[in-house]
């Protein structure tokens, strides 16, 4: 292969290295087999279009031609998109921690033509720096050391293998987890005291929004009179939307902050981060005095539609943090800026509850000089006018920055991102009267099931991982069937809001169909875990169930959280049964490390206290959306069409309703409750339960 083949991909990152002098391929068995016939090592390249150390390597490195030529004549090289990839990202990156290193992007892996690696590395800088050895440099060794010394290299190969086959290995076995309220108390106690008092978040720098881990916090409180739990939550929660994090003119959550107090993020925006944070503020504000999560969930959502819907109805999947070659540059301000914006005496206003003076807050490397993240941190408390001002300055600032040189936005459409945001903004719409949400989650839904979804030659109904210029990249991974299984319960538990106008689909029927491909194609008949890669996907040379949290969601709390809400809604156990049988198996992983499987426990959790309200009755629309707008991390509802029996709800209890027009039964455990007729008896008996639940 003497040319780019790049500019065949459909990825925006892939694209991105299309016109680079590195004759690179894409991953593919052809490409394999390319390397086994010329007998040279892979360099295999992974990152994402959001990343700013990855652009630092492309323009050092990948643009250069000198460096170029020794990447072409030693190796075949090789460009992947983790995004698009996740399996293949996965799968180096532990192979890179069994090498002891840290993982990260832009990942630098060497391999074998077989596909094995036997070294590998994150950033290299194109001359020596910091310790860091020049990127040629490391070339040559490498290719010297593969030719020369074979032993080395089985070596290597020989090692990182069995510790992938230890890492498949090791997150199985069997004995459930137990979960009692005085255990969740004393675990989230262990959490707690890793928690930063002043600024939220876990201590030190830098800092993740961590959502799982902050879920957990809030239903240790919920199940404990343990106040500090859901303090801590919203501390967090609060000090993030206050913070630069947040991007107070146009709206959204970055990915992380560099710093302890959340002033200075690495500037990405992911759909992934902005989902999980979305039913977050949405549950924070069911049991908040104040409007703040409310409004942050608004604008994350005018951000969301503004800036990340593509046409086809879909959400995109990122925003680059660079622009202008400078990071974060769209989005700080130096004060002549504010006042070539906004005048002397609104910018000076505007400074006052946005920290911005002529000294600035923070160094900008770029243009060395300082300038000024928007944020709220130490604001003074603003009157109502004042905030009608400053809401006016904010809007004036987003359409000024509008002239500016905007980030890249990565457009291709994953399934699993985009089934997290479908669940967040279904969920989050009733809980806060949102029915517009409902909406745009539909016509994403609609979309991924048009254009992702395909039968396979077994007749399954399965999903592709990627599309983007009408390219999909399938089969699809287990995460994508397991987000798009919780976006099709959401939308089906609110199908029949008044206020919603929700198309006539059968979102049940979609749940069951892809909660059979995923245990078709996914689970592991040996371990009872979830591959992350089908059985039939040809080009992964080694299959991994990965079970620990990270910044994207793992498959298996998701689908957990999936089935327990699957088997209430069809009323069939076998799914019940089925979360039984994966949380055993998951046992011995969360017993080795509880603080890396939070979001299993948070299912758990929903295994065992979460409450089913079933509503019945001709006239029992006002019961079914007051029962939508309980805060929805433990509650499912079942809007009874029919008037006939059902698994949960016998003949017997039917007939208790009499003449009455609408009752509803509170489920919980294997206990139904008797009927209750209005809102307020709804409430009462919810309440009821939980205090038992603590006691």
């Amino acid at each position: 292969m003497s040319s780019n083949e790049l500019h065949r991909a459909a990825s925006p990152y892939l694209l991105q290295h299309a016109d680079n002098p590195v004759h690179w391929r894409i991953w593919s068995a052809e490409a394999l087999r390319d390397a086994r016939a010329l007998r040279k090592p892979i360099l295999l390249s992974i990152g994402y279009a959001a990343c700013h150390w990855c652009h630092v390597m492309a323009h050092e490195s990948f643009e250069d031609a000198e460096t170029a030529a020794v990447m072409n004549e030693l190796f075949v090289n090789i460009k992947v998109d983790r995004e698009e990839r996740p399996d293949i990202d996965h799968l180096y990156v532990t192979a890179l921690q069994a090498l002891g290193q840290r993982g990260g992007w832009p990942l630098t892996m060497f391999l074998t033509p077989d596909g094995e690696p036997f070294w590998g590395g994150t950033y290299f800088p194109k001359s020596d720096q910091y310790g860091r050895p020049a990127f040629v440099s490391v070339l040559k060794q490498v290719a010297e050391a593969f030719h020369a010394k074979p032993d080395a290299i089985a070596h290597n190969t020989e090692a990182v293998r069995q510790r992938l086959a230890q890492s498949a290995k090791e997150e199985t076995g069997a004995g459930s987890f137990e979960l009692t309220p005085a255990q969740m108390v004393d675990l989230a106690s262990q959490v707690a005291k890793a928690f930063d008092p002043i600024d939220g978040g876990l201590i030190g720098a830098p800092k993740f929004p961590n959502t799982q881990v902050l879920e957990f916090l809030w239903r240790a409180g919920a199940r404990s009179k343990v106040l500090l739990f859901r303090d801590l939550v919203e501390l967090t929660l609060t000090k993030m939307s206050l913070g630069g994090i947040y991007d107070h003119l146009g709206g959204g959550y970055a990915r992380y902050s560099t710093d302890a107090r959340w002033l200075a993020p690495h500037f990405e925006k992911m759909l992934y981060d902005n989902a999980q944070i979305l039913e977050l503020l949405a549950l924070c504000h069911s049991h908040s005095s104040g409007d703040l999560f409310r409004r942050r969930a608004i604008e994350t959502i005018e951000w969301l539609r503004r800036e990340m819907l593509h046409p086809c109805g879909a959400f995109c999947a990122s925003l680059d943090a660079d622009s202008d070659g400078a990071e974060g540059r769209f989005y700080v301000w130096t004060f002549d800026e504010l006042v070539a914006s906004l005048g002397e005496e609104d910018a000076r206003f505007f400074g006052e509850y946005y920290d911005a003076a002529p000294a600035g807050n923070w160094h900008d490397e770029s243009r060395g000089e300082m300038v000024t993240i928007l944020n709220r941190l130490s604001a003074p408390h603003a009157e109502p006018e004042d905030e009608s001002r400053l809401a006016e300055l904010r809007e004036k600032l987003r359409l000024s920055r509008e002239s500016r040189a905007r980030p890249g936005r990565d457009d291709k459409i994953l399934t699993d991102w985009n089934g997290l945001m479908i669940a967040a903004l279904a969920r989050s719409a009733t809980t806060l009267d949102e029915p517009e949400w409902i909406e745009i989650a539909a016509r994403a839904y609609d979309f991924i099931v048009r254009t992702m979804q395909f039968s396979d030659a077994e007749g399954r109904r399965r999903l592709a991982h990627s599309w983007r210029a009408d390219v999909s990249v399938r089969p699809g991974l287990a995460l994508d069937h397991a987000s798009m299984i919780g976006a099709a319960l959401a939308l089906h538990e609110a199908r029949n809001w008044r206020a919603a106008a929700l198309p006539s689909r059968d979102y049940l029927g979609d749940a069951i169909a892809w909660a059979e491909a995923l245990e078709a194609y996914h689970l592991d008949p040996k371990t009872g875990l979830l591959r992350m890669a089908a059985k039939d996907a040809e080009d992964v040379i080694v299959q991994l169930s990965p079970s620990a949290d990270d910044a994207i969601p793992n498959a298996h709390p998701v689908y957990l959280s999936a089935l327990i809400r699957l088997a209430a809604q069809t009323g069939d156990a076998q799914w019940r049964r089925r979360a039984d049988e994966m949380f055993a198996s998951l046992g011995p992983a969360i017993r080795a490390n509880f603080f890396g499987h939070l979001a299993s426990l948070n299912a758990l959790d929903t295994r065992l206290n979460a409450k089913t309200i079933v509503i019945v009755g001709p006239k029992r629309e006002d019961l079914y959306e007051a029962a939508l707008r309980v805060s929805s991390y433990d509650r499912i509802v079942l809007d009874q069409d029919s008037a006939e029996a059902t698994a949960m709800i016998d003949a017997a209890r039917l007939q208790s309703l009499g003449q009455r027009d609408a009752a509803a039964f509170v489920c919980a455990g294997e206990t139904c409750f008797p009927p209750v007729w209005d809102e307020q008896g709804l409430l009462s008996i919810l309440d009821e339960l939980d205090e038992a639940i603590v006691s």
